[in-house]
């Protein structure tokens, strides 16, 4: 079961840090975004390492408090969850 949890966590953390680099791209051409709930929403279902990794390597978001202060909680949160599953 654990390898399933660590399969699911690189797949939805590789998506957030691919997520924050299209629309950081897409910002640049003034075209259609995603929004910004998507991105949260990928942080907040396992992805929060990559978006920070996103955020970091395409310098996207990293002003917006909702941002530079949600997504490091949500990475916090989701340790401790993980640890605590480790630790049944």
């Amino acid at each position: 079961m654990n390898d399933y949890i660590y399969y699911y966590l690189l797949a939805v953390n590789i998506l957030a840090f691919v997520l924050f680099g299209i629309d950081k791209q897409k910002a640049r051409r003034n075209l259609w975004r995603i929004p910004e709930k998507t991105l949260l929403l990928s942080a907040l279902i396992g992805g929060s390492a990559g978006a920070i990794l996103g955020m970091q390597f395409f310098h996207h978001k990293t002003r917006k408090p909702k941002f530079a202060v949600g997504v490091p909680v949500i990475l916090v949160v989701e340790i401790v969850v993980v640890w605590f599953i480790q630790t049944m």
